[in-house]
């Protein structure tokens, strides 16, 4: 799959690895190694329940954690050379906890992590055999998950990145099972091409060639593209979008990304910001501000991929994903402070801060998504610093339905990722009130992430449920690699939007 955008010497492939599920024994599977989960106890670590291993690779095991006092701690690993009576040369002790004694959303995600980070330091192997940690279906799911995960390996101009390209996972292979497998592996290959995005220099990717990357990906599935150039974008009333763009050499676009099977239980509707660069505009970003600024596309990049692997997995639900792409530069056509522009649907908004444009592009597709009448309205943003300052690597749900919000946070506690649920108070909205337009689209700096909520709030058709989802701090890792997540984009909300969808199914 082609995934990077450019000139030849600078193509990339996708790093998906393939997941199957066997019964065979683990020491017995065809792989450069095996990695078995390790569960923390109150005295010591013991091997995770179902490895099957011989008798004599058990008691080597067993001194070994002995011996080297190992914890089982979610994410340590562990590597063994030379087990006895094992076929792999390697076994890799994968820390998951403990599995006994907590909720079962929490000792899933443990085994996601434990054993997505013993597979991410494996890149440099290519067959991974994984041994699930128990026989049920959900532990299935959650290594396989985690696994899937772990093993994305970043692209590198010029070459593909280190990888693991095969895993086989051992344990149940009911139907149950393969199908849980199967999810994982479509999650995975979601993920993946969504961090992949994230992770393009700015250079190679902006709003055209996002788009041609989204023409690449949709060929032969039952996803459909639509786009709005930028005559396009003016001649509909698309203002927000227009203005933050018109400061750059390259145009702005509004693309659309539908799947829509027969007779679908629901219409959801997502909606991305992708803001490809963030300068700041005018009112510039400070130097050390712009340098994860190429992930201001994250939300977009989640949507997208999560129309794609819904289609994938075939849901009985009909999604339409709407990206609002510009860059956002300063130059002598720049939006400056104190413009007012008209939004799809007719209201005026008054601009105080060109650094504040992720909620301009948001409201004009909100619009556009809501002219569709869907049964709810998702929207996903790394849009303030507010939120990272609040939650830091916790994800905020806002909206203007507490059931409809409270389904996007049981969905995103399922799936494993943190979201905490936000007001939306009535008090603030004043801040918003503008002389010159119907809307300031920026309050002060008392609850920022809320205020840019209230804002989105406005452009949502009357009656449709709404959440406004802001990723700011968890869709980019600038520190060390953990768990399943790379250093880099790290794809996340994608998880969250298949579990809400799948709720509709």
């Amino acid at each position: 799959m082609d995934l990077w955008i450019g000139p030849p010497s600078l193509k990339k492939e996708s790093l998906v690895a393939n997941l199957t599920i066997s019964t065979r024994p683990a020491d017995k599977a065809a792989g450069d190694a095996v990695v078995v989960g390790l569960v923390a106890g109150e005295d010591t670590a013991s091997l995770a329940p179902g490895h099957g291993l011989p008798r004599k690779a058990v008691a080597h095991l067993k001194a070994v954690i002995s011996d080297l006092d190992l914890t089982g701690k979610t994410g340590d690993t562990t590597a063994v050379a030379a087990v006895p009576e094992v076929a792999a040369r390697v076994v890799v002790l994968a820390g998951i906890g403990e599995l006994d004694g907590r909720g079962e959303g929490e000792v899933l995600e443990d085994v996601r992590r434990g054993f997505g980070a013993a597979v991410r330091g494996l890149a440099k192997k290519k067959k991974v055999v994984v041994v699930v940690p128990g026989s049920s279906t959900a532990l299935v799911a959650a290594a396989a998950e985690g696994a899937a995960l772990g093993a994305y390996g970043v692209p590198k101009a010029g070459a593909n990145g280190d990888a693991v390209s095969s895993i086989a996972l051992v344990g149940p292979a009911d139907a149950a099972a393969r199908k849980a497998v199967k999810r994982a592996a479509a999650l995975g290959e979601a993920v993946a091409y969504t961090r992949d995005l994230v992770n393009q220099p700015p250079n190679i990717l902006f709003p055209a060639t996002f788009v041609a990357s989204l023409e690449g990906r949709v060929k032969a599935t039952k996803v459909k593209l639509k786009t709005f150039d930028l005559k396009q974008l003016r001649s509909g009333g698309f203002g927000g979008i227009v203005g933050v763009g018109q400061g750059s050499a390259n145009e702005p676009r509004i693309a659309v990304v539908s799947y829509t099977p027969a007779r679908p239980k629901a219409t959801i509707a997502l909606v991305g910001k992708g803001i490809t660069f963030d300068s700041g505009g005018l009112c510039i970003k400070p130097a050390a501000g712009m340098l994860t600024m190429k992930s201001d596309m994250a939300g977009a990049a989640a949507v997208a991929a999560t129309v794609l692997a819904v289609a994938e997995l075939g849901l009985p639900v009909a999604v339409t994903a709407y990206l609002g792409l510009a860059e956002n530069m300063p130059s002598s056509t720049a939006q400056r402070p104190s413009d007012v522009v008209t939004m799809r649907g007719g209201k005026t908004v008054e601009i105080l801060n060109t650094d504040a444009e992720g909620r301009m592009v948001l409201g004009d597709c909100i619009a556009l998504a809501s002219e569709t009448s869907p049964d709810a309205i998702v929207d996903v943003a790394t849009l303030t610093g507010a939120q990272v300052v609040a939650l830091a690597n916790t994800a905020a749900v806002m909206g203007n339905d507490d059931a409809f919000r409270t389904r996007v946070v049981e969905a995103a506690a399922a799936a494993g990722e943190a979201m905490w649920p936000m007001p939306l108070p009535k008090e603030l909205r004043p801040a918003l009130d503008s002389i010159n337009a119907d809307l300031a689209h920026k309050g002060g700096t008392e609850g920022g992430m809320l205020t840019a909520g209230i804002f989105l709030s406005e452009f949502v058709g009357e009656g449709i449920p709404w959440s406004h989802i802001d990723i700011a701090g968890p869709s980019f890792n600038d520190k060390a690699p953990n768990g399943y997540e790379p250093k880099g984009g790290t794809g996340f909300a994608v998880r969250t939007l298949v579990s809400l969808i799948e709720s509709y199914a």
